[in-house]
């Protein structure tokens, strides 16, 4: 029978009802279904007359069934005999990634626990010889139920016909491609997804770390070494089981979604992973008014107070906010005696305040705002690296950026000692404090202030180490002058080499 002429309300193998036509594609048909002999609801795959790729679809379902890990959409029956070839699976109601991320990119540890929970699956499906090979956010999916769920694991490039000269490779490939779209909100492969592209870089996907704010070093290279296979830090992620491994210490954050109209409110999941084994420690969520018993077995209400204690301890803290009141009163009473006693201090007029000329009051606090810089170019004891771009690092806007060229050593190369970018503020400033946002992998800093453009003649006032992400240098104290210069004094091992960069520059002070 060719699925061109099933109808919703068809019945396969006696039991199956399908119901709704959710999706197709070429020689496949994906359906909405009710198993009417256990009374649930159930996905069916049905392909049309003559499609080559029928059994193996059908193979690629029943070899699925036999993966021991909860994460894998289960297979409930194959078979490719009858006049319908048909597939049944387990009907996932959740969210998936991309619906997730229409809200905005995850919480950096949120991305990756979730990524680990697929890469984790994956790696046991891959130990039995099965892959994914067509990864996209849509397969990955937080369940109403509290669980993930990896959806096409050999099934999807059984029917697609998709094939790889190194499949390990590939689905480790597709994990790291999931990651850059949790941490970024874009998505950096191929594919029909319904999210933003990720931006492009002289044809190349801009690193998560230069696309949303706050992604750790750590994730942004494990994004370059599986997605894009770059050979930093310890090489290429060659499988599923190898990116598991790197995120194996990282806590199961996993994502809260909004429940589906359709699906009943569920409550908000207990921080850990979706399932039992391997889960974080977490506080006991109970609602209602029922009782429980506290650590030391005493019986305690629904909302955690002794039974009848909450009288009590609503009247001590009432005594004990008079007690305090009055305190204070009497203090103040004794302290204005104190200032109008006659012993030989000067008072002031009611309503003149006094200032210790330390410069610290508190309008002099106000008088400390973010400054406006006029223009910025790069400085250094050699060629300039992308001089023309260093006005994006004042402009306001962090994801566009100004980066170092990539030197193919340490020390720049052994080309100069150090290079940075130079702001210039219009006329003299009081810098208190300098805000930057420093690309990822962790760059020595030093921060310079003078009135003139030599590099002698800026004096450091300030350095940070390591610095990756928002950075806040603080001069010892306020330092003044025309020019500010952030210098790079060692850059981080990126892609391909040596590379130091900064997003955006934010001067405090006072001009």
């Amino acid at each position: 029978m060719s699925t061109s002429i099933i109808e919703p309300g068809a019945r396969l193998a006696g039991r199956y009802r399908l119901d709704e036509l959710v999706s197709q594609t070429e020689g496949a048909s994906f359906w909405k279904a009710t198993d009417e002999t256990l009374a649930r609801l159930v996905a069916v795959w049905t392909f049309t007359e003559g499609f080559p790729r029928t059994g193996d679809a059908v193979r690629a379902a029943r070899a699925t069934s036999r993966i021991a890990d909860s994460r894998v959409t289960q297979v409930f029956d194959a078979d490719d005999a009858g006049p319908t070839p048909y597939v049944v699976e387990e009907w996932v109601v959740g969210q998936s990634l991309t619906d997730l991320l229409k809200q905005g990119p995850l919480e950096p540890e949120r991305a990756a626990g979730l990524v680990a929970e697929a890469a984790e699956t994956l790696a046991t499906a891959n130990a039995t010889g099965l892959f994914h090979l067509n990864l996209t956010p849509d397969k990955l999916i937080w369940s109403v139920g509290g669980a993930v769920k990896l959806t096409g694991i050999g099934v999807d490039a059984a029917l697609r016909g998709i094939a790889a000269e190194h499949p390990a490779r590939a689905d480790a490939q597709g994990l790291g491609r999931l990651l850059y779209a949790a941490l970024t909100g874009h998505w950096p492969g191929p594919g029909r997804v319904d999210l933003p592209p990720a931006p492009l870089v002289d044809g190349v996907p801009r690193r998560p770390a230069l696309v949303a704010n706050g992604v750790p070093p750590r994730f942004d290279e494990l994004v370059g070494r599986s997605a894009f296979q770059a050979p930093v830090g310890p090489g290429p992620v060659g499988s599923s089981r190898e990116l598991a491994e790197a995120l194996a210490d990282v806590p199961r954050l996993v994502p809260i979604p909004v429940s589906p109209a359709a699906a009943p409110a569920a409550p908000p999941p207990e921080r850990g992973t979706s399932r039992n084994t391997g889960q974080m420690p977490s506080t006991e969520h109970r609602s209602g008014g029922g009782r429980g018993r506290d650590r030391a077995g005493r019986s305690r209400d629904g909302d955690g107070r002794p039974p009848g204690g909450g009288n009590l301890v609503r009247v001590l803290m009432g005594a004990a906010a008079l007690i305090v009141f009055i305190g204070v009163v009497v203090g103040a009473w004794h302290f204005g005696s104190a200032m109008n006693d006659g012993s030989g201090q000067e008072g002031t007029e009611a309503g003149n305040t006094t200032d210790d000329g330390d410069g610290g009051g508190s309008d002099d606090e106000a008088q400390i705002t973010a400054l406006e810089p006029q223009s910025a170019e790069i400085i250094t004891d050699g060629d300039a690296d992308h001089a023309d771009k260093a006005g994006l690092t004042i402009d306001g806007d962090p994801s566009t950026d100004w980066s170092t060229s990539t030197y193919k050593g340490e020390d720049f190369g052994k080309l100069k000692s150090g290079i940075g970018v130079l702001v210039d503020m219009g006329g003299p400033v009081e810098l208190h404090s300098a805000d930057i946002d420093v690309g990822p992998g962790g760059s020595d800093l030093e921060l310079r202030v003078g009135d003139e453009k030599s590099l002698d003649a800026l004096q450091p006032v300030g350095e940070a180490s390591g610095a990756a992400g928002a950075t806040t240098i603080e001069p010892d104290d306020p330092a003044k002058g025309r020019y500010v210069l952030v210098w790079f004094t060692d850059i981080p091992q990126v892609d391909g080499g040596w590379r130091g960069s900064i997003n955006e520059i934010e001067l405090h002070g006072k001009s």
